[in-house]
């Protein structure tokens, strides 16, 4: 069995250690590429304040080099008996490097290494998610412009109401994007920061150099007081799980619909053939599977920032072993929001709309509201044009005049869809993520 970082000379029973270990071995996977970045920019600072000859930092950052590429061709493992990722990093040098290998541990725990580890990893996924955020914007935009001349009923509860547009509905679901882009853009800028050298939570009495690791890493700024470095342990997981709860709630709701609109009764939009499964008993059917799982997914991501909170709600400053359970909802949480993003984007770019909607003329009341205001707007005060019209439904003398002729910006003349694009490039500006992709970049010399 591998010796723990932490070992004297005792050692848990079996039993202890299997619980207290838990699925750390397995979540500890994702993390191992950013465990290696950030040991390349400790031992480098290491090295400037004297803790590290040239020599050792050249031979340690050639080996940590050879992991990454390990870690990216999917030969990394943390081995059996091996606690977590920083262990397994660290062994490895040790085994491949000898005493060198145990150098790169002075000034930092494995309290300030997770921290590290899980910013620089969520930084990624948020840049990810972002990406695919701005790929289905792009795709409820096209739709949207595609239809935009094309009507539809609006509801209120669930009761045929006014006139929509296909345009409206697509540009809707987009515009909706821009608000939870704001979101992860403050999360991103909340997790951006740098707490490597908060220790275990109260410093070191080596002279680190804070500012040399942030600027290595590409960070925005440290975490400056090392306290609150550790506080932010489980508010960050659930910062950012307010975004991508916000996320999750917009695709929930476009899903909904599109199961709503799929569906005969209403028949106002077709998914492909191969976008759809089918019954073992009914030939005919060709079921919205992939929305309604989309939906539970989303709906399911909507309850991570409360998962997280109630992990951590009631803990005091300083570490606890009870956030290494937050790994266990955060990290599988990004996969699965991304795997919905694509997925309803591929969908949203092949889904047919009923361009004859109607015709039925069970929508013809939508059009009341439009007669009131042409009656008004020819002189008539408003409530005696709404009662003229109500009189009319009631006597069934109402004939619908369906000409729409709306101008305001966001209506069905006058979607915005230029205004809103432009918004989503503004927000996406904001992100930094250049300066980031030249760090890293740069620290594991790609460049």
């Amino acid at each position: 069995m591998a010796t723990k970082l932490w070992e004297k000379n005792f050692t848990p029973t079996a039993e202890i250690e299997h619980f207290t270990v838990g699925r750390d071995r397995e979540l500890d996977a994702y993390l191992a590429e950013s465990d290696v970045m950030g040991s390349m920019a400790h031992i480098t600072m290491l090295e400037s304040i004297g803790l590290l000859t040239a020599d050792e930092l050249k031979v340690l950052l050639a080996e940590l080099r050879h992991i990454q590429a390990e870690i990216r061709a999917g030969e990394f493992c943390i081995e059996e008996g091996v606690e977590d990722v920083h262990s397994e990093v660290e062994l490895l040098l040790t085994r491949r490097l000898g005493d060198i290998g145990k150098k790169i541990h002075s000034g930092r725990s494995r309290n300030d290494q997770v921290l590290v580890d899980l910013k620089l990893w969520t930084r990624r996924q948020l840049r990810e998610v972002v990406e695919l955020v701005k790929a289905l914007f792009d795709e409820l935009q096209a739709q949207s412009e595609h239809y935009k001349n094309v009507l539809m009923p609006g509801y209120t509860h669930l009761q045929v109401a006014m006139p929509s547009s296909f345009g409206l509905w697509f540009g809707a679901y987009a515009e909706s994007l821009t608000d939870d882009m704001l979101f992860l853009q403050a999360a991103y800028k909340m997790v951006n920061r740098n707490p490597l050298g908060s220790a275990a939570g109260y410093g070191s009495s080596f002279p680190l150099n804070r500012q040399m690791t942030t600027d290595l890493l590409g960070f925005d700024s440290m975490d400056y007081n090392v306290v609150y470095a550790q506080m932010g342990r489980g508010k960050m997981e659930r910062n950012v799980g307010f975004a991508i709860a916000s996320v999750a709630g917009t695709i929930a709701k476009l899903a909904f619909d599109a199961c709503l609109f799929n569906s005969q009764n209403f028949a106002f939009v077709k998914l492909p053939n191969e976008c759809t499964t089918g019954s073992s008993i009914m030939p005919h059917k060709k079921n919205p599977d992939v929305f309604e799982l989309t939906r539970a997914k989303c709906n399911k991501l909507q309850a991570l920032p409360q998962q997280v909170m109630l992990i951590m709600n009631n803990l005091p400053s300083g570490y606890f072993r009870d956030l290494q359970i937050i790994k266990e909802v955060f990290l599988p949480a990004f996969a699965e929001l991304k795997d919905c993003l694509q997925m309803t984007a591929y969908i949203i770019n092949k889904m047919q709309v009923n361009e004859h909607i109607l015709d039925d003329p069970r929508y013809d009341l939508m059009f009341s509201v439009e007669e009131v205001n042409r009656l008004a707007s020819n002189g008539m005060p408003f409530r005696d044009a709404y009662k003229k019209v109500g009189l009319d439904i009631e006597a069934e003398r109402f004939r619908p005049v369906k000409e729409i002729h709306h101008t305001h910006e966001g209506s069905i003349g006058n979607l915005c869809t230029a205004e809103i694009a432009a918004l989503m490039k503004h927000i996406l500006e904001g992100f930094g993520f250049e300066r980031v992709e030249v760090a890293e970049r740069k620290l594991a010399f790609e460049e």
